[in-house]
């Protein structure tokens, strides 16, 4: 009887551990070594990267596990030896990681100085921050093209857009708050966006991915710092979506990637690393499923979060604290 209880709360225990992530997914199993990769981005975008990795390495399983990026940093940081490699497109949690000393240093993966850090925290997609739009929504109303416009198109008709417009939560999206404070930084048109989408009852989403499932539906019309390429392969098989990049001011991240310091595979994880590096730089008839990194030799393309120390200074607990209590008053106002 002990033994069928102690059976039934290590499966109970087991049960829960499978389903504690978004997704979970396991390539080329049975191979003889293994990398376990702990990410933010959707499965579905990666897949056919990695596809072509144990296609050239069919020694090499791959376990690919999809979290948001705030729970994807508290779990690296709480067991960095259980991940070979971690992938997000919160670029000032991954860079403090790095600074931590979290990351392996690559000195061989030839990369733009402007797209990685110390060699040891690589920048390769470009991904700016959109506004997506339901269409029928602006019937017979110009489409607004900068945070000013979509200002003055939501206090115009509120009462077509109260309890319709979404953006991040950024207390729970890395993401998101990232988004923010980049936004913030560049201009006060952000806040008092903020302060409109707030009147209006805005709703808070964890994520891109649910933030577009509820414009595609029409139970919101406008999103608000929607991934561009999420909004993008969305929108192929939606006519009624519209993608807006604000003409006012960019905002691109660059997802990033690193090495584990911790890894007990370092050559299998850096030549993972170097094939993810490699695949999104190859123009082909196969194209990424992620964007590709956008720069040159003068640097990255106007708008790009720079991957440098200041990157983290909103991660400061003060600033944070500060910054988290000025974004509720103005978006939370009840």
């Amino acid at each position: 009887m002990r033994y069928l209880i102690v059976l039934i709360l290590t499966l109970l225990v087991q049960s829960a551990a499978a389903q504690n992530w978004e997704d979970r997914r396991v390539f080329n199993p049975g191979a003889r070594m293994s990398l376990r990769i702990i990410s933010s981005t959707d499965t579905a975008f990666f897949a056919p990267l990695i596809d072509a990795f144990v296609a050239a390495e069919p020694d090499v399983s791959v376990e690919y596990l999809v979290t948001g990026t705030t729970d994807l940093n508290q779990r690296f940081r709480d067991a960095p030896q259980s991940f070979d490699i971690t992938i997000s497109s919160a670029m000032d949690l991954q860079l403090k990681l790095t600074n931590d000393g979290y990351a392996l240093q690559l000195d061989d993966i030839a990369h733009p100085g402007w797209a990685q850090w110390r060699q040891s925290l690589f920048g390769f997609t470009s991904e700016p921050a959109v506004i997506v739009l339901n269409r029928a929504a602006f019937n017979g109303q110009p489409i607004p093209r900068s945070r000013q416009a979509l200002i003055e198109a939501l206090r115009a008709r509120p009462e077509a857009f109260r309890d319709r417009v979404g953006t991040y939560d950024v207390r729970q999206s890395g993401l998101g708050y990232l988004f923010a404070t980049q936004d913030s930084r560049a201009s006060e048109t952000f806040w008092r966006l903020m302060e409109v989408m707030g009147g209006l009852d805005a709703r808070l989403y964890c994520c891109s991915g649910e933030m577009i499932n509820d414009l595609t539906t029409g139970r919101i019309v406008v999103a608000y710092n929607v991934l561009g390429s999420y909004a993008a392969a969305r929108a192929a098989d939606h006519d009624h979506i519209e993608i807006v990049m604000p003409s006012d001011f960019p905002t691109t991240m660059m997802r990033t990637a690193l090495v584990s310091r911790r890894t007990k595979n370092p050559q299998t994880a850096r030549r993972f690393l170097a094939h993810l590096v490699a695949y999104q730089s190859t123009e082909t008839e196969e194209a990424p499923a992620l964007p590709q990194l956008q720069g040159g030799e003068k640097g990255a393309i106007r708008g790009t979060i720079a991957l440098e120390p200041a990157l983290m200074t909103y991660l400061d607990r003060l600033k944070r604290t500060r910054f988290l209590a000025e974004w509720e008053n103005a978006l939370i106002q009840k």
